[in-house]
């Protein structure tokens, strides 16, 4: 993602922000949509509404429903983030709260009908995934109306339009995806037949390793690397990590996607200079830690590739952990026992948990890109950075900060106590290959 991507996806600071969940406002959505159609730009958009979302405020009060829609809109913007900076091609997009439980996702680009459908379907995967509302575990439906812009469209026309086919899906429970234009959804590489080509993309070995390194913020030396995937299919194009494990997760192939990715990133990491002594980070999904053999994948995984254990990092999100902690804080204590550094990714975007501090080995916080975005501008975020880095102290933690894109971002994370940074400051997700010589010219 380029620094302007970022600026179009996220504003805190204008005026008309939407205070809640820090997304752009109705108002300056539609704007930014003017400018795109002055500017003579195709464009495409979703609507997302939340099923019978007023429940959740009547079951667990307005506080905890205000917290679940800055979870949601922290999920769109994740999403956001990660399709338009995989396609490759630089698009301008935003996410908006528009009204209520409704948000609108839009980008600068021509994607295709099929491939639109596609990504609003894994959005709907990606906003379904179990969040936790007054300490239970929630699963939030939604209904999506898509649009492709036509030359001479007038964005407040196609925002209506919109409204109006999302109210039409939400009064048709067995219809999730509709276009406002009226027309069918297209015939294509969805449902079961996307989850065939992931199963054989699998088999063949095509889910491909990226690596976003990782540096210092003492010295600005590089320290290791996040293993990423991406998918580049041969219809739909380039797919990101986000996208590419809502459509694993719809046909219960996580575990067998982390297995992969975690196989791969090994036996390249595996194959750095060993004078550089270089972290490898790789996520574990619910999928995995949910699994008895978990722990014993990744020995197999390591001693087939010869990396070092020690030298290995797995971050857990919150959400990885909502079905049983208990039995993941097991998991990961075996897995601590073996070298391995834990790391709670994601920090500061949900719900905070403070009992995952009391319960897992944990060795760094690493902090969500929300919680950085606006520190160098923002007193109340700074004060926010502080504390966590201070708690983190006190509990012997390092800190990991993600999202750094300048340089003043940088200064401060490092002022205030924190240890490593990544961020395309330095460096975006690079090829198993650029890795290498990003190694060498370190």
């Amino acid at each position: 993602m380029t620094r302007a991507m970022a600026s179009a996806a996220f504003d805190p600071g204008v005026s008309d922000g939407d205070t809640l969940t820090g997304l752009l406002a109705a108002a300056s959505g539609r704007e930014r949509l003017e400018s795109w159609a002055r500017d003579g730009l195709r464009w495409q958009a979703m609507l997302v509404g939340l099923q019978r979302f007023q429940a959740v405020n009547r079951a667990f009060g307005q506080p905890a429903g205000d917290a679940a829609l800055v979870e949601v809109g922290r999920r769109i913007r994740a999403f956001g983030v990660d399709a338009f900076a995989s396609d490759g091609l630089g698009n301008e997009w935003f996410a908006a709260r528009i009204d209520g439980s409704a948000f609108l996702l839009a980008a600068a680009s021509d994607w295709s009908r099929e491939r639109w459908s596609f990504m609003a379907d894994a959005l709907a995967e990606a906003v379904a995934r179990p969040l936790m509302v007054a300490g239970e575990a929630v699963r939030l439906t939604t209904r999506i109306a898509l649009l492709r812009a036509l030359p001479g469209d007038r964005p407040q026309v196609a925002i209506d339009s919109l409204s109006h086919a999302l109210a039409e899906a939400q009064s048709q429970p067995a219809r999730r995806l509709i276009w406002a234009d009226g027309s069918r959804m297209p015939r294509g590489r969805s449902g079961p037949a996307l989850e065939g080509d992931l199963m054989k993309a699998l088999g063949r070995g095509e889910i491909a390793v990226l690596f976003q390194p990782q540096f210092s913020l003492v010295d600005g030396r590089l320290t290791g690397a996040e293993a990423l995937a991406r998918w580049d299919h041969a219809t739909l194009g380039r797919i990101g990590a986000a996208t590419l494990f809502a459509v694993a997760e719809r046909s219960d192939q996580t575990a067998a996607l982390g297995r992969h990715i975690a196989e791969r990133a090994l036996l390249a990491a595996a194959r750095w200079p060993r004078d550089a002594n270089l972290r490898l980070s790789l996520n574990l999904t619910a999928a995995e830690l949910a699994l008895s053999s978990c722990a014993q994948t990744l020995d197999e995984a390591l001693a087939a590739s010869g990396f070092d254990p020690q030298r290995l990092t797995l971050e857990v999100t919150e959400q990885s952990l909502l079905v049983d902690l208990e039995s993941a804080a097991a998991t990961l204590r075996a897995l601590a026992e073996r070298g391995m550094r834990i790391a709670l990714d994601d920090f500061g975007s949900g719900f905070a948990n403070f009992r995952y501090l009391k319960l897992l080995p944990l060795d760094y916080l690493k902090l969500d890109h929300t919680l950085t975005d606006d520190v160098a501008a923002d007193p109340r975020d700074r004060a926010i950075l502080r504390a966590i880095v201070a708690m983190a102290r006190a509990l012997d933690l390092r800190v990991i900060a993600e999202g750094v894109e300048d340089e003043a971002q940088r200064a401060l994370l490092a002022a205030e106590g924190c240890d490593y940074f990544q961020g395309f400051l330095r460096a975006g997700p690079l090829k198993v290959e650029d890795f290498s010589c990003f190694i060498a010219a370190a």
